[in-house]
């Protein structure tokens, strides 16, 4: 029996059907799975697993790191002098670096939406380097201002998914009358989430406008 998926999948509060779902299989599976009947699963489905309960393969197999055969290229590092070792070591010190190395995806900046007391939302003013996952959006913009603290600081790239309606509760991009804001919409308010800022009133005299809803 392996104890650690059964373990893993009750600590993260899972039933049978939503590992399946995650993994591509049924219940079923899942459950020879748990009693240790592994002898016929793909590599896939070990990695899928894997990350479904965040648990290593090497649980999953019901191996132990000494289990493991030994890499041949410590084999062939420790064979070699010391000026050698060193050049291999740099190098692949070098690799590690390369590889650890986040993305980096231009992003176009619409314009800045106010985070204080309203700003024109321009067009494209630049375009900058994003380091990591950029989540789906249609547009960018960054933030002046701080009455957003502490989620979104002033200069902040936020992304944004255009639509002209939105439900309370969310951040939203929108206009009223001249000025640009990125706030979280209540009601007939526009809401800041710094309390040092008071919250913009809404009348059917305004130009309101949204753009879209931020992407969190």
């Amino acid at each position: 029996m392996n104890e650690i998926i059964k373990m893993r999948r009750l600590e993260k509060n899972m039933s049978l059907e939503d590992v399946g779902k995650l993994v591509g299989v049924g219940k079923s599976t899942v459950r020879k799975w748990e009693n240790g009947m592994i002898e016929n699963m793909g590599r896939d489905k070990i990695v899928a697993l894997s990350k479904a309960l965040d648990i290593s393969p090497i649980d999953i197999l019901g191996m132990s790191e000494k289990d493991l055969p030994k890499s041949s290229i410590e084999s062939i590092y420790n064979q070699l002098d010391q000026p050698r070792k060193t050049k291999v070591y740099n190098f692949a010190e070098y690799q590690l670096r390369e590889q650890n190395k986040k993305p980096q995806t231009n992003i176009v900046i619409r314009g800045y939406v106010s985070a204080g007391t309203g700003e024109w939302l321009e067009e494209t003013i630049e375009e900058v380097s994003c380091e990591g996952e950029i989540p789906e959006h249609d547009f960018a913009v960054k933030v002046n201002g701080e009455s957003m603290l502490p989620l979104f600081a002033d200069g902040e790239i936020i992304f944004v998914k255009a639509t002209s309606e939105a439900r309370d509760g969310q951040i939203v991009i929108c206009r009223v009358n001249s000025d640009a804001y990125v706030k979280k919409l209540s009601g007939n308010k526009l809401v800041s989430l710094n309390k040092d800022y008071k919250d913009i009133l809404i009348s059917e005299t305004d130009d309101f406008k949204i753009f879209g809803v931020v992407v969190l």
